[in-house]
């Protein structure tokens, strides 16, 4: 199994289900529940500046999502999407549990040990980075 191939395949794997996932929260803050509604989420939490952290929020899980799919960025990427998911941690989930049906904290921890593994091995060749820095 230690072969570039299958780490390569193992990254884009990776990367690919981590931006649909992003850009689906994203997608959801902008258009499903809305911009409003997800204000008032982030202020009854106690999120600073509600307003402005949601509009951050949701431009940077979509546009941080689709960078991940494409693999343009990505250790930069999925570090800022780790430093986002453990602002979530600190004011949504702490304290709800572990379980993400309670709001707890499973969901934003796989998440961010999922993203520091990209930060850790990159992007992998099957993608814009690797493609940009082949010599």
């Amino acid at each position: 199994m230690d072969k570039p191939a299958v780490r390569d395949a193992a990254l884009l794997l990776l990367r690919l289900v981590l931006g649909i996932v992003f850009v689906a929260h994203g997608w959801d803050k902008l258009l499903i529940t809305g911009l409003t509604e997800t204000t008032g989420q982030f202020s009854a939490w106690g999120v600073p500046q509600p307003k402005l952290s949601a509009y951050l929020v949701m431009a940077g899980e979509l546009l941080g999502g689709a960078l991940l799919v494409v693999g343009l960025l990505t250790t930069f990427v999925a570090g800022a999407l780790a430093l986002l998911m453990a602002a979530a941690v600190w004011f949504v989930h702490l304290g709800n549990g572990l379980f993400a049906a309670d709001g707890g904290v499973e969901l934003p921890a796989v998440l961010i040990v999922a993203l520091l593994m990209i930060v850790v091995f990159g992007a992998g060749r099957a993608s814009l980075d690797g493609v940009l820095t082949r010599g």
